[in-house]
C-alpha cells in the first residue's frame, strides 16, 4: 500500500493573518515525525465561482495510516487544531490512502 495523505483546503476568515497560522503550521509538522512530508500553497488561478472562496490548500503525507492517526491525536496537533479552526471560515478535509497513477521522474 502507497502513502496516506491529509489534505485540507480553507477559507480563513477576514483580519486573520495567515502568514501567522503558516508558521504555526510548519512547526508543528517539523516537531512531529510522523509527518513524512508538508506541501501548502495559495491559489493564485482559479476563477472565483470554481474555488467557491477556498484560498489555500496543505497536503500532509504520511507512510501510512497509523502515523496519520499518530499525527491527529499528538498533543501538539490537538493543540494547534483549535487555533487553525479558530482562524478557518470555511474547510474541506480529505484523509485518504494514495493511488500512484504516475511516478515522479
Amino acid at each position: 500500500m502507497g502513502d496516506f495523505k491529509h489534505l485540507v483546503i480553507a477559507k480563513f476568515k477576514e483580519g486573520v493573518v495567515v502568514e501567522e497560522v503558516l508558521k504555526g503550521m510548519e512547526k508543528l509538522v517539523s516537531d512531529i515525525d510522523a509527518v513524512k512530508s508538508f506541501e501548502w500553497g495559495q491559489d493564485i488561478e482559479s476563477q472565483e465561482m470554481l474555488r467557491q472562496g477556498f484560498t489555500h490548500a496543505f497536503l500532509m503525507t504520511f507512510n501510512k495510516k497509523e502515523d496519520f492517526t499518530a499525527f491527529v491525536s499528538h498533543p501538539n496537533h490537538v493543540e494547534f487544531s483549535a487555533t487553525f479552526s479558530a482562524a478557518i471560515e470555511k474547510i474541506v478535509l480529505l484523509d485518504f490512502p494514495a493511488v500512484l497513477a504516475k511516478a515522479p521522474k
